[in-house]
């Protein structure tokens, strides 16, 4: 299976990286077998790319497809194939994370420092250990601080010969200009829902019913359609959301409402950091040599406490990611109601809500129902400025109330 397999519905991105990886194999070819100086200038291949793409369509995994392609070693390049062959040790070992010449950069906080940029450029200076190119895949490169940005930006404008950077952010305004100024840029769409579904049968063997139903759920989310999937406290989470625009008659109800989403986000935040924080921190522990129950050693605090203080801007970016799922779920409902109002044909976001769906459609005018995805919008903003989560949401939920 080629690594470009799992790019469902981006055929025509599919099409430029596999270009872009066969120049780069001819490229480091020739220079491995001395045919003079090699050029990467007007081919399809360079050493800086954006991928952007709304939720969903995949960036991370078109960067990753692309960075497998070009640590490819399949033989059959000799005779003509291309590479991303999805077998080989070069494709295998990037694909499962274990490439030593791939470096895939994630965060769970809200943003990526200057001091973790600035490791990662010095590494990115280094000439491959053993693949054909040294890869830099930057996931939330739209988390870049200021400083940060402007670290990675010398880095990008020189990099070494045989370094390339794969950046992926929503879109080309999340990173500084004078960085996407000086990176090819690669738009992913949303994937068709037909094909999210298929995907999730064919890739993770889900029933096809469930896997119809999570693809439909999330309008081609794939990460979020395989979550929807394969855990139930996520399709609990997803049904009471979906009541919530019923439950907003009257102020109390509101405000009730706001409090619960953001009970159920702090719980989803703290299912999350219990296992991980404790295991991160019994791990700290025992690097400080600290024993069991035992206090720590004697000028080892800083540490523990910078420990802390990274497990508490996770816990806020989980709970942040848990309302913004919460809000693209309301967001979906509401689009329903107005493809009712509106007479649409198109099939509904939420079959298992038609009922709530139909009755808000025949109560309401389609004027109200705008108003109405605005202000979850308006929430969404608001939270991405650091307003306190509830302020927002009940602000919100007024909002919902009033029409």
């Amino acid at each position: 299976m080629a690594v470009w397999d799992d790019l469902v519905g981006q055929d025509r991105a599919a099409e430029q990286l596999a270009a872009a990886a066969r120049d780069a194999d001819a490229y480091v070819t020739a220079e491995a077998e001395a045919h003079g100086s090699a050029d990467l200038s007007g081919s399809a291949m360079t050493h800086a790319w954006l991928f952007t793409g709304p939720p969903g369509a995949g960036r991370e995994h078109a960067a990753r497809a692309f960075a497998a392609a070009l640590q490819c070693v399949s033989p059959d390049r000799a005779l003509g194939g291309s590479p991303g062959c999805g077998f080989c040790e070069g494709c295998h070992t990037t694909m499962v994370g274990t490439h030593a010449d791939v470096e895939v950069v994630r965060t769970d906080l809200l943003t990526i420092g200057v001091k973790e940029t600035r490791a990662l450029v010095r590494g990115a200076q280094l000439s491959p250990s053993g693949g054909r190119w040294q890869v830099i895949v930057l996931e939330d490169a739209d988390r870049l601080t200021e400083g940060a940005g402007n670290v990675l930006l010398k880095a990008v404008e020189e990099p070494a010969p045989r370094t390339v950077w794969l950046l992926c952010a929503p879109s080309t305004e999340d990173v500084l200009p004078t960085i996407r100024s000086r990176c090819r840029h690669l738009a992913l769409r949303t994937p068709p829902v037909d094909a999210v579904a298929d995907l999730l049968m064919r890739r993770d063997g889900i029933e096809p019913q469930m896997a119809a139903f999570a693809a439909r759920a999330t309008q081609g989310h794939i990460d979020r359609a395989l979550r929807l999937a394969t855990d139930e406290r996520a399709r609990a989470r997803r049904q009471a959301v979906l009541k919530l625009p019923t439950r907003v008659d009257d102020v109390g109800g509101a405000l009730r409402a706001a409090q619960e989403l953001i009970d159920a986000a702090t719980e989803d935040a703290k299912q999350v950091a219990e296992e991980l924080d404790a295991k991160e921190t019994e791990e700290l522990r025992a690097a400080l040599g600290a024993a069991e129950g035992k206090r720590l050693p004697r000028g080892t605090a800083g540490a523990m406490k910078e420990l802390e203080d990274k497990q508490k801007r996770r816990s806020t970016r989980t709970q942040r990611d848990s309302l913004d799922l919460a809000l693209s779920d309301l967001t979906a409902f509401y689009r329903d109601v107005l493809a009712r109002q509106l007479g649409s044909s198109v099939a509904l976001s939420h079959d298992e809500a038609a009922g709530p769906v139909g009755q808000l459609a025949a109560t309401s005018r389609p004027e109200q129902t705008l108003r109405r995805i605005e202000a979850v919008l308006a929430c969404r903003r608001a939270l991405e400025g650091n307003v306190a989560p509830l302020l927002a949401v009940e602000a919100m939920t007024m909002a919902l109330r009033a029409g």
